[in-house]
């Protein structure tokens, strides 16, 4: 049985959870394959809980953790409206394939009609196929403005002083 929730982070099973699929991703090539440190381990789910902005969404298959989406909310200037920025998507290698990240697509959806949002935006690497065909399957598109100017590309600049 697949049950699928928004987490409460205050509660130790879904606070666990969290960390435990963090973990589990983190090792994943698609998630760096780099255990977390200490730090997150201890203090992620305090801080997600913290912020008002945060939403996480559990899978559980028969009680078993086996999906999270972690997302924040932010803004679109040219809709002037909100907009919810899935950030992490996990599900463990043992479950993929078997819809769950379908349903919590369909939470997080859920989630964001209710905020008002005017769309779901997220990144993902070129190589990692499968998510790919899931998100489109789930309605999502490359982002751009103009063909002639090609599609959006995703940038960062590390802040670790």
């Amino acid at each position: 049985m697949v049950e699928v929730v928004e987490a409460n982070l205050a509660l130790p099973k879904h606070a666990d959870a969290l960390v435990a699929l963090m973990s589990d991703y983190s090792l994943d090539p698609m998630g760096g394959g780099h255990a977390l440190s200490e730090h997150v381990k201890t203090s992620l789910a305090a801080e997600l809980h913290r912020r008002d902005t945060a939403h996480a969404i559990l899978a559980f298959v028969d009680g078993v953790p086996a999906g999270l989406i972690v997302c924040f909310e932010g803004f679109s200037t040219f809709s002037c409206k909100p907009l919810l920025n899935i950030h992490d998507v996990i599900v463990t290698q043992r479950h993929r394939g078997n819809g769950v990240c379908t349903r919590m697509l369909q939470q997080v959806e859920a989630i964001a009609l209710k905020l008002g949002c005017c769309k779901l935006t997220l990144e993902i690497l070129e190589g990692n196929h499968p998510a790919q065909a899931a998100y489109l399957a789930s309605g999502f598109a490359s982002y751009e403005l103009d063909p002639k100017m090609g599609k959006a590309m995703f940038w960062q600049k590390k802040l670790d002083y």
